[in-house]
């Protein structure tokens, strides 16, 4: 992997969707387009998981049974590999970019025996609106 100036060592980690249809997205993901899932957890009330789609690079499903799909779909927010989180949420904020939650070590509970995972994670707004998460994990 080649080394980016800014994040690090990074790439794509993931695109995160929401869904009403929990049972009917999992097995769009599994059998449909052969995901495995990598780890699911509880956002009380609700549901998410992370599946992998080959190569380190994952979709992440939210459950809202509230959520109604925007006219261009349903992706929540795009998330990038770093190795450098701290610096690169400095030099975003540097070039006046909206950072809509600060840098936090986060600990996902996982429900699917993957037991306890950190991460760290940030989001920036893009220009356009939006959502950008930089996250920086070992694990998944």
């Amino acid at each position: 992997m080649l080394a980016n100036p800014v994040l690090g060592e990074s790439g794509f980690h993931h695109a995160a969707v929401k869904t009403r249809d929990w049972d009917g997205t999992l097995k769009f993901f599994i059998e449909g387009l052969g995901c495995t899932e990598k780890v699911a957890w509880d956002v009380a009330p609700k549901r998410a998981a992370m599946f992998d789609v080959g190569d380190g690079n994952y979709i992440e499903v939210f459950e809202d049974l509230d959520w109604n799909p925007a006219p261009l779909g349903p992706i929540f927010h795009i998330a990038l590999r770093t190795t450098r989180l701290d610096a690169a949420i400095d030099h975003l904020r540097g070039m006046g970019v909206k950072i809509t939650y600060e840098p936090k070590d986060l600990t996902i509970k996982s429900t699917n025996g993957r037991g306890p995972i950190p991460v760290r994670i940030a989001f920036c707004e893009g220009p356009n609106g939006e959502s950008i998460e930089l996250m920086q994990n070992n694990f998944i």
